[in-house]
Protein backbone atom coordinates (compact mmCIF):
# COMPACT_ATOMS: atom_id res chain seq x y z
CA UNK A 1 0.00 0.00 0.00
CA UNK A 2 1.60 3.39 -1.01
CA UNK A 3 1.55 5.84 1.97
CA UNK A 4 -0.35 9.13 2.19
CA UNK A 5 0.05 12.14 0.72
CA UNK A 6 0.53 14.74 3.27
CA UNK A 7 0.65 18.48 2.45
CA UNK A 8 2.88 19.85 5.38
CA UNK A 9 1.70 23.47 4.89
CA UNK A 10 -1.81 24.19 6.99
CA UNK A 11 -4.95 26.02 5.15
CA UNK A 12 -6.60 28.34 7.40
CA UNK A 13 -10.29 29.05 6.53
CA UNK A 14 -12.79 32.04 7.63
CA UNK A 15 -16.52 30.78 7.91
CA UNK A 16 -18.77 33.17 6.65
CA UNK A 17 -22.82 32.91 5.38
CA UNK A 18 -21.05 31.09 2.34
CA UNK A 19 -19.31 28.42 4.23
CA UNK A 20 -21.09 28.23 7.84
CA UNK A 21 -23.56 25.25 6.97
CA UNK A 22 -22.63 21.82 8.26
CA UNK A 23 -22.66 20.52 4.74
CA UNK A 24 -20.12 22.91 3.44
CA UNK A 25 -17.69 22.95 6.81
CA UNK A 26 -17.91 19.12 6.23
CA UNK A 27 -16.82 19.81 2.05
CA UNK A 28 -14.00 22.10 3.23
CA UNK A 29 -12.78 19.75 5.80
CA UNK A 30 -12.58 17.27 3.11
CA UNK A 31 -10.88 19.62 0.79
CA UNK A 32 -8.61 19.96 3.29
CA UNK A 33 -9.28 23.11 5.79
CA UNK A 34 -6.79 22.56 9.04
CA UNK A 35 -8.18 25.39 11.27
CA UNK A 36 -11.60 27.52 10.60
CA UNK A 37 -11.39 31.33 11.37
CA UNK A 38 -14.52 32.80 12.94
CA UNK A 39 -14.01 36.64 12.40
CA UNK A 40 -15.18 38.21 15.94
CA UNK A 41 -15.89 41.78 13.09
CA UNK A 42 -19.26 39.95 12.20
CA UNK A 43 -21.58 38.05 13.68
CA UNK A 44 -23.16 37.72 17.07
CA UNK A 45 -21.60 35.56 19.84
CA UNK A 46 -24.65 32.83 19.74
CA UNK A 47 -24.18 32.03 16.13
CA UNK A 48 -20.19 31.89 16.19
CA UNK A 49 -21.26 29.47 19.25
CA UNK A 50 -23.79 27.11 16.45
CA UNK A 51 -20.56 27.32 13.78
CA UNK A 52 -18.39 26.27 16.14
CA UNK A 53 -20.11 23.11 17.38
CA UNK A 54 -20.84 22.22 13.68
CA UNK A 55 -17.20 22.33 12.94
CA UNK A 56 -16.54 20.33 16.03
CA UNK A 57 -19.01 17.60 14.88
CA UNK A 58 -17.99 17.54 10.96
CA UNK A 59 -14.41 17.07 12.71
CA UNK A 60 -15.24 14.03 14.32
CA UNK A 61 -17.14 12.40 11.62
CA UNK A 62 -14.32 13.05 9.71
CA UNK A 63 -12.08 11.43 11.83
CA UNK A 64 -10.25 14.82 11.61
CA UNK A 65 -8.61 17.21 14.05
CA UNK A 66 -9.46 20.47 12.65
CA UNK A 67 -8.78 23.79 14.86
CA UNK A 68 -10.88 27.25 15.93
CA UNK A 69 -9.44 30.21 15.89
CA UNK A 70 -11.71 33.27 17.39
CA UNK A 71 -10.02 36.72 15.66
CA UNK A 72 -11.40 39.53 17.59
CA UNK A 73 -11.91 42.56 15.79
CA UNK A 74 -10.17 44.73 17.57
CA UNK A 75 -9.82 48.83 17.00
CA UNK A 76 -10.22 49.43 13.60
CA UNK A 77 -10.30 53.17 13.35
CA UNK A 78 -13.21 53.95 10.97
CA UNK A 79 -14.78 56.95 9.13
CA UNK A 80 -18.37 58.00 10.13
CA UNK A 81 -21.44 57.37 8.11
CA UNK A 82 -22.72 59.64 4.64
CA UNK A 83 -26.12 60.58 3.98
CA UNK A 84 -25.63 59.00 0.74
CA UNK A 85 -24.85 55.39 0.05
CA UNK A 86 -21.54 56.52 -1.50
CA UNK A 87 -19.38 59.59 -2.56
CA UNK A 88 -16.70 59.98 -5.61
CA UNK A 89 -13.65 62.30 -4.84
CA UNK A 90 -11.83 63.57 -7.27
CA UNK A 91 -7.78 64.49 -7.28
CA UNK A 92 -7.33 67.83 -5.84
CA UNK A 93 -10.62 68.01 -3.45
CA UNK A 94 -11.07 69.17 -0.46
CA UNK A 95 -11.99 66.72 2.23
CA UNK A 96 -12.73 67.14 5.75
CA UNK A 97 -12.44 64.61 8.83
CA UNK A 98 -14.58 66.15 11.54
CA UNK A 99 -14.84 64.87 15.17
CA UNK A 100 -17.87 66.92 15.70
CA UNK A 101 -20.02 65.76 12.61
CA UNK A 102 -22.94 63.28 13.53
CA UNK A 103 -23.32 59.52 10.98
CA UNK A 104 -25.32 60.85 8.43
CA UNK A 105 -24.36 63.94 7.94
CA UNK A 106 -21.11 63.23 5.75
CA UNK A 107 -21.14 64.28 2.37
CA UNK A 108 -18.39 65.59 -0.58
CA UNK A 109 -17.11 67.95 1.76
CA UNK A 110 -16.46 65.76 4.74
CA UNK A 111 -17.02 62.92 7.39
CA UNK A 112 -17.30 62.36 10.94
CA UNK A 113 -15.30 59.67 12.89
CA UNK A 114 -15.70 58.65 16.42
CA UNK A 115 -11.04 58.67 16.80
CA UNK A 116 -11.07 61.63 19.30
CA UNK A 117 -6.87 60.93 18.81
CA UNK A 118 -6.87 61.53 15.68
CA UNK A 119 -5.60 65.24 15.66
CA UNK A 120 -3.11 64.79 18.06
CA UNK A 121 -1.86 61.80 16.04
CA UNK A 122 -1.39 63.24 12.70
CA UNK A 123 0.68 66.48 11.66
CA UNK A 124 0.79 68.59 8.31
CA UNK A 125 2.04 66.90 5.49
CA UNK A 126 1.09 63.40 7.02
CA UNK A 127 -0.66 60.89 4.22
CA UNK A 128 -4.07 59.34 5.49
CA UNK A 129 -5.39 55.96 3.45
CA UNK A 130 -8.70 55.11 3.77
CA UNK A 131 -10.63 51.99 2.29
CA UNK A 132 -7.65 49.97 2.51
CA UNK A 133 -5.74 52.72 1.04
CA UNK A 134 -7.89 52.65 -2.21
CA UNK A 135 -8.28 57.20 -1.11
CA UNK A 136 -5.42 58.95 -0.15
CA UNK A 137 -5.74 62.42 1.75
CA UNK A 138 -2.53 64.87 2.32
CA UNK A 139 -3.19 66.69 5.84
CA UNK A 140 -2.80 70.21 4.91
CA UNK A 141 -4.30 71.78 8.32
CA UNK A 142 -4.65 70.16 11.82
CA UNK A 143 -7.27 71.98 13.89
CA UNK A 144 -8.84 71.21 17.66
CA UNK A 145 -11.53 69.26 16.22
CA UNK A 146 -11.20 68.41 12.63
CA UNK A 147 -8.50 67.84 9.78
CA UNK A 148 -8.27 69.48 6.54
CA UNK A 149 -6.81 67.32 3.75
CA UNK A 150 -6.28 67.30 -0.16
CA UNK A 151 -7.31 63.99 -1.99
CA UNK A 152 -4.47 62.46 -3.83
CA UNK A 153 -5.95 59.21 -4.94
CA UNK A 154 -9.46 59.63 -5.26
CA UNK A 155 -12.39 56.85 -5.61
CA UNK A 156 -15.58 55.80 -4.58
CA UNK A 157 -15.72 55.89 -0.81
CA UNK A 158 -18.76 54.38 1.40
CA UNK A 159 -19.11 54.58 4.65
CA UNK A 160 -17.48 53.18 7.88
CA UNK A 161 -14.23 52.59 5.91
CA UNK A 162 -10.66 52.12 7.80
CA UNK A 163 -8.57 54.91 7.99
CA UNK A 164 -4.91 54.38 8.91
CA UNK A 165 -1.73 56.60 8.23
CA UNK A 166 0.66 55.74 6.37
CA UNK A 167 4.02 54.57 8.37
CA UNK A 168 1.69 53.82 11.22
CA UNK A 169 0.83 56.06 14.48
CA UNK A 170 -3.18 56.31 14.93
CA UNK A 171 -3.17 53.60 17.86
CA UNK A 172 -5.52 52.80 19.97
CA UNK A 173 -5.63 49.65 22.46
CA UNK A 174 -5.85 46.21 21.20
CA UNK A 175 -8.49 45.01 23.24
CA UNK A 176 -12.06 47.37 22.99
CA UNK A 177 -15.05 47.10 24.73
CA UNK A 178 -16.44 44.51 22.08
CA UNK A 179 -13.40 42.36 22.15
CA UNK A 180 -13.64 42.37 25.99
CA UNK A 181 -17.51 41.09 25.68
CA UNK A 182 -16.28 38.71 23.04
CA UNK A 183 -13.69 37.16 25.50
CA UNK A 184 -16.15 36.41 27.65
CA UNK A 185 -18.68 34.77 25.27
CA UNK A 186 -15.49 32.28 24.24
CA UNK A 187 -16.73 30.03 26.67
CA UNK A 188 -19.23 28.55 24.55
CA UNK A 189 -17.00 28.56 21.42
CA UNK A 190 -14.30 27.36 23.24
CA UNK A 191 -11.53 27.76 20.63
CA UNK A 192 -8.06 26.17 20.09
CA UNK A 193 -6.48 29.89 18.86
CA UNK A 194 -7.42 33.57 19.19
CA UNK A 195 -5.39 36.42 17.17
CA UNK A 196 -5.31 39.86 18.63
CA UNK A 197 -5.87 42.51 16.41
CA UNK A 198 -3.86 45.48 15.90
CA UNK A 199 -1.16 44.30 19.11
CA UNK A 200 0.86 47.45 19.87
CA UNK A 201 2.87 45.51 22.71
CA UNK A 202 3.48 42.15 24.75
CA UNK A 203 1.50 43.85 27.25
CA UNK A 204 -1.65 43.07 24.69
CA UNK A 205 -1.35 39.46 24.96
CA UNK A 206 -0.65 39.17 28.72
CA UNK A 207 -3.71 40.99 29.25
CA UNK A 208 -5.49 38.61 26.32
CA UNK A 209 -4.01 35.38 27.95
CA UNK A 210 -5.12 36.91 31.76
CA UNK A 211 -8.72 37.38 30.63
CA UNK A 212 -9.10 34.38 28.49
CA UNK A 213 -7.44 31.64 32.12
CA UNK A 214 -10.22 33.87 33.85
CA UNK A 215 -12.79 31.99 32.21
CA UNK A 216 -10.84 28.79 32.17
CA UNK A 217 -9.10 28.82 28.78
CA UNK A 218 -6.03 28.09 27.71
CA UNK A 219 -6.12 28.53 23.86
CA UNK A 220 -3.08 29.64 21.86
CA UNK A 221 -2.45 32.91 21.07
CA UNK A 222 -1.95 34.76 18.07
CA UNK A 223 -0.33 38.14 17.62
CA UNK A 224 -1.47 39.80 14.25
CA UNK A 225 1.15 41.75 12.93
CA UNK A 226 -0.42 44.87 11.32
CA UNK A 227 1.18 48.42 12.60
CA UNK A 228 3.91 49.76 10.88
CA UNK A 229 5.27 51.39 14.24
CA UNK A 230 5.49 47.63 15.77
CA UNK A 231 7.34 46.49 12.83
CA UNK A 232 9.85 49.41 12.70
CA UNK A 233 10.71 48.69 16.61
CA UNK A 234 12.79 45.81 16.84
CA UNK A 235 12.57 45.13 20.49
CA UNK A 236 8.38 45.79 20.53
CA UNK A 237 8.67 43.26 17.78
CA UNK A 238 10.78 40.48 19.41
CA UNK A 239 8.74 40.57 22.69
CA UNK A 240 5.33 40.72 20.92
CA UNK A 241 6.13 37.14 19.34
CA UNK A 242 7.70 36.06 22.44
CA UNK A 243 4.54 36.52 24.52
CA UNK A 244 2.65 34.83 22.01
CA UNK A 245 2.05 31.12 20.32
CA UNK A 246 2.45 32.46 17.12
CA UNK A 247 2.28 35.15 14.95
CA UNK A 248 -0.06 36.29 11.98
CA UNK A 249 1.48 38.63 8.64
CA UNK A 250 -2.13 40.63 8.33
CA UNK A 251 -0.67 41.64 5.08
CA UNK A 252 -3.97 43.82 4.73
CA UNK A 253 -3.57 46.82 7.29
CA UNK A 254 0.06 46.43 7.65
CA UNK A 255 0.15 46.42 3.62
CA UNK A 256 -1.46 50.02 3.84
CA UNK A 257 0.83 51.83 6.60
CA UNK A 258 3.86 50.20 5.77
CA UNK A 259 3.24 50.25 1.43
CA UNK A 260 3.36 46.69 -0.79
CA UNK A 261 7.13 47.31 -1.74
CA UNK A 262 7.83 47.48 1.88
CA UNK A 263 5.79 44.10 3.23
CA UNK A 264 7.62 41.89 0.74
CA UNK A 265 10.82 42.26 3.01
CA UNK A 266 8.74 42.18 6.13
CA UNK A 267 6.54 38.56 5.44
CA UNK A 268 9.84 37.09 4.75
CA UNK A 269 11.59 38.68 7.91
CA UNK A 270 8.23 37.70 10.64
CA UNK A 271 8.36 33.78 9.23
CA UNK A 272 11.71 33.44 9.69
CA UNK A 273 11.62 35.16 12.99
CA UNK A 274 8.69 33.21 14.04
CA UNK A 275 10.49 29.85 13.10
CA UNK A 276 13.65 31.48 15.00
CA UNK A 277 11.54 31.82 18.07
CA UNK A 278 9.72 28.47 17.94
CA UNK A 279 6.78 29.94 17.63
CA UNK A 280 4.29 29.52 14.47
CA UNK A 281 3.26 31.64 12.25
CA UNK A 282 -0.20 32.16 9.34
CA UNK A 283 -0.10 34.40 6.39
CA UNK A 284 -2.78 36.10 5.47
CA UNK A 285 -5.21 38.18 3.34
CA UNK A 286 -5.75 38.47 -0.35
CA UNK A 287 -4.18 35.44 -0.95
CA UNK A 288 -6.83 34.07 -3.75
CA UNK A 289 -9.04 37.21 -3.61
CA UNK A 290 -10.24 36.64 -7.30
CA UNK A 291 -12.06 33.65 -6.18
CA UNK A 292 -14.53 35.07 -4.83
CA UNK A 293 -15.85 35.51 -8.26
CA UNK A 294 -13.86 33.13 -9.98
CA UNK A 295 -13.42 29.50 -10.10
CA UNK A 296 -9.97 29.48 -10.69
CA UNK A 297 -6.95 31.22 -8.96
CA UNK A 298 -4.35 33.62 -11.13
CA UNK A 299 -1.23 32.47 -11.71
CA UNK A 300 -0.27 35.62 -9.48
CA UNK A 301 -2.03 34.39 -6.82
CA UNK A 302 -0.85 30.29 -7.08
CA UNK A 303 3.05 31.95 -7.43
CA UNK A 304 2.13 34.14 -3.88
CA UNK A 305 0.89 30.90 -2.09
CA UNK A 306 3.77 29.09 -3.39
CA UNK A 307 6.26 32.31 -1.92
CA UNK A 308 4.70 31.72 1.43
CA UNK A 309 5.13 28.11 1.62
CA UNK A 310 8.90 28.58 0.49
CA UNK A 311 9.56 31.13 2.73
CA UNK A 312 8.47 28.87 5.93
CA UNK A 313 5.03 29.80 7.11
CA UNK A 314 3.07 27.30 8.72
CA UNK A 315 0.21 28.19 7.12
CA UNK A 316 -1.92 29.82 4.76
CA UNK A 317 -5.41 31.64 5.28
CA UNK A 318 -8.37 32.34 2.97
CA UNK A 319 -10.42 35.15 4.24
CA UNK A 320 -13.56 36.57 2.06
CA UNK A 321 -12.59 33.70 -0.60
CA UNK A 322 -14.41 30.86 1.80
CA UNK A 323 -16.57 33.44 4.11
CA UNK A 324 -18.56 34.85 1.34
CA UNK A 325 -17.22 33.78 -1.95
CA UNK A 326 -19.04 32.10 -5.06
CA UNK A 327 -16.47 28.63 -4.89
CA UNK A 328 -15.05 27.92 -0.83
CA UNK A 329 -14.08 24.52 -2.18
CA UNK A 330 -12.61 25.45 -4.89
CA UNK A 331 -10.52 27.38 -3.42
CA UNK A 332 -9.32 25.46 -0.96
CA UNK A 333 -8.26 22.91 -3.60
CA UNK A 334 -6.65 25.44 -5.34
CA UNK A 335 -4.83 26.47 -2.09
CA UNK A 336 -3.69 23.48 -1.28
CA UNK A 337 -2.10 21.96 -4.75
CA UNK A 338 -0.38 25.47 -4.72
CA UNK A 339 1.23 24.62 -1.15
CA UNK A 340 2.07 20.94 -2.38
CA UNK A 341 4.17 22.75 -5.62
CA UNK A 342 6.12 24.56 -3.78
CA UNK A 343 6.51 21.92 -1.12
CA UNK A 344 8.12 19.35 -3.63
CA UNK A 345 11.00 21.99 -4.04
CA UNK A 346 14.09 21.01 -2.41
CA UNK A 347 14.63 24.15 -0.30
CA UNK A 348 11.58 23.24 1.72
CA UNK A 349 13.50 19.71 2.26
CA UNK A 350 16.19 20.35 3.77
CA UNK A 351 17.20 23.28 6.37
CA UNK A 352 20.87 24.40 7.69
CA UNK A 353 18.93 26.46 10.66
CA UNK A 354 20.67 26.15 14.38
CA UNK A 355 23.20 24.24 13.04
CA UNK A 356 25.55 26.80 15.04
CA UNK A 357 23.30 26.84 18.11
CA UNK A 358 23.22 25.57 21.28
CA UNK A 359 20.59 23.46 22.39
CA UNK A 360 18.63 24.52 25.71
CA UNK A 361 17.66 20.92 26.75
CA UNK A 362 17.14 16.92 25.75
CA UNK A 363 14.22 17.49 24.55
CA UNK A 364 15.13 20.17 21.84
CA UNK A 365 17.88 18.02 21.71
CA UNK A 366 15.86 15.54 20.54
CA UNK A 367 14.00 17.26 18.13
CA UNK A 368 16.56 18.91 16.40
CA UNK A 369 18.64 15.46 16.28
CA UNK A 370 15.47 13.87 15.33
CA UNK A 371 14.70 15.99 11.96
CA UNK A 372 18.34 16.41 11.15
CA UNK A 373 18.85 11.85 10.96
CA UNK A 374 15.19 11.78 8.49
CA UNK A 375 16.42 14.49 6.27
CA UNK A 376 19.37 12.16 5.64
CA UNK A 377 18.07 8.73 5.94
CA UNK A 378 16.03 7.96 2.91
CA UNK A 379 14.41 5.01 4.08
CA UNK A 380 12.81 7.18 6.92
CA UNK A 381 8.81 7.81 5.67
CA UNK A 382 8.32 10.15 8.78
CA UNK A 383 8.79 10.68 12.54
CA UNK A 384 6.56 9.37 15.08
CA UNK A 385 7.13 11.23 17.82
CA UNK A 386 5.19 10.44 21.33
CA UNK A 387 4.02 13.62 22.93
CA UNK A 388 2.09 14.82 25.88
CA UNK A 389 2.21 19.15 25.28
CA UNK A 390 3.13 19.17 22.13
CA UNK A 391 6.41 20.97 22.34
CA UNK A 392 8.83 18.29 20.63
CA UNK A 393 6.62 18.04 17.46
CA UNK A 394 6.52 22.30 17.49
CA UNK A 395 10.35 22.24 17.86
CA UNK A 396 10.91 19.79 15.07
CA UNK A 397 8.14 21.66 12.64
CA UNK A 398 10.49 24.51 12.93
CA UNK A 399 13.31 22.90 10.75
CA UNK A 400 12.54 22.40 6.83
CA UNK A 401 11.91 19.03 6.08
CA UNK A 402 10.33 16.36 3.23
CA UNK A 403 8.86 13.75 6.11
CA UNK A 404 5.98 14.48 8.12
CA UNK A 405 5.79 14.63 11.84
CA UNK A 406 3.77 12.19 13.40
CA UNK A 407 2.30 13.51 16.71
CA UNK A 408 0.69 11.01 18.23
CA UNK A 409 -1.04 11.60 22.14
CA UNK A 410 -4.24 10.92 23.90
CA UNK A 411 -4.40 14.70 25.21
CA UNK A 412 -6.86 16.38 22.77
CA UNK A 413 -6.01 20.07 23.73
CA UNK A 414 -2.03 19.52 22.56
CA UNK A 415 -3.60 18.05 19.26
CA UNK A 416 -5.85 20.55 18.20
CA UNK A 417 -3.19 23.82 18.93
CA UNK A 418 -1.11 21.16 16.57
CA UNK A 419 -3.12 21.83 13.58
CA UNK A 420 -1.16 24.91 12.77
CA UNK A 421 2.23 23.38 13.04
CA UNK A 422 3.79 22.74 9.18
CA UNK A 423 4.32 19.39 8.71
CA UNK A 424 2.88 17.78 11.80
CA UNK A 425 0.23 15.52 11.68
CA UNK A 426 -1.88 15.06 14.88
CA UNK A 427 -3.35 11.71 16.07
CA UNK A 428 -4.75 10.53 18.82
CA UNK A 429 -2.78 7.46 20.26
CA UNK A 430 -2.88 6.64 23.70
CA UNK A 431 0.28 5.64 24.78
CA UNK A 432 -0.20 4.88 28.37
CA UNK A 433 -2.57 2.20 27.01
CA UNK A 434 0.44 0.06 26.46
CA UNK A 435 3.39 -1.44 29.16
CA UNK A 436 6.51 0.07 27.90
CA UNK A 437 7.60 -3.26 25.82
CA UNK A 438 4.66 -2.61 23.43
CA UNK A 439 4.55 0.88 23.38
CA UNK A 440 6.60 1.38 20.03
CA UNK A 441 5.41 -1.80 18.28
CA UNK A 442 2.28 -0.50 18.99
CA UNK A 443 2.38 2.93 17.84
CA UNK A 444 4.38 1.39 14.46
CA UNK A 445 1.01 -0.61 13.71
CA UNK A 446 -1.37 1.89 14.71
CA UNK A 447 0.36 4.56 11.76
CA UNK A 448 0.34 1.18 9.22
CA UNK A 449 -3.05 0.59 9.85
CA UNK A 450 -3.67 4.39 9.36
CA UNK A 451 -2.17 3.95 5.60
CA UNK A 452 0.52 6.74 6.91
CA UNK A 453 3.54 3.86 6.48
CA UNK A 454 3.93 1.04 4.24
CA UNK A 455 5.91 -1.88 4.97
CA UNK A 456 9.46 -1.43 3.31
CA UNK A 457 9.40 1.80 5.45
CA UNK A 458 11.27 3.05 8.47
CA UNK A 459 10.20 5.14 11.06
CA UNK A 460 12.45 7.44 13.33
CA UNK A 461 10.21 7.49 16.87
CA UNK A 462 10.84 10.06 19.85
CA UNK A 463 9.50 9.47 23.22
CA UNK A 464 10.42 9.93 26.95
CA UNK A 465 11.54 7.49 29.36
CA UNK A 466 8.74 8.72 31.91
CA UNK A 467 5.62 8.15 29.82
CA UNK A 468 3.11 11.03 30.48
CA UNK A 469 5.59 13.50 31.57
CA UNK A 470 5.31 16.80 29.90
CA UNK A 471 9.11 18.05 28.33
CA UNK A 472 10.69 14.58 29.22
CA UNK A 473 11.42 13.15 25.47
CA UNK A 474 14.93 11.67 25.62
CA UNK A 475 14.92 8.90 23.35
CA UNK A 476 15.36 8.21 19.82
CA UNK A 477 15.14 5.18 17.46
CA UNK A 478 15.06 4.58 14.32
CA UNK A 479 12.58 1.30 13.58
CA UNK A 480 11.81 -1.39 10.96
CA UNK A 481 8.20 -1.74 9.96
CA UNK A 482 7.39 -5.27 10.14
Amino acid sequence: MTPKVIRRTKIVATVGPGSDSSDMIARLISAGVNVFRLNFSHGTAAHHAKVAARIRKQATIAGNYVGIMADLQGPKIRIGVFREEYIELDAGDPFRLDLELADGEGDIRGVGLEYRELCSSVSRGDTLLLDDGRIRLRVDEVEKTAVECTVLQGGKLGSRKGINRLGGGLAAPALTAKDLTDIDSLAEVHPDFVAVSFVSSADDIHQTRELLQQHDLNPAIIAKIERAEVVADRETLNGIVIASDGVMVARGDLGVEVGDAQLIGIQKELISKARRMDRVVITATQMMESMIENPMPTRAEVFDVANAVLDGTDAVMLSAETAVGKFPVEVVVAMSEAALGAERQAVTRTSRFRENREFSSAQETIAMSAIYAANHYDNVRGIACLTQSGRTPLLMSRLSSGRPIFALSHVSETLQKLCLCRGVVPLFFDAEAFDSDNVEPSAIEFLLDGGYLSKEDSILLTRGERMGTAGSTNIMKILSVR
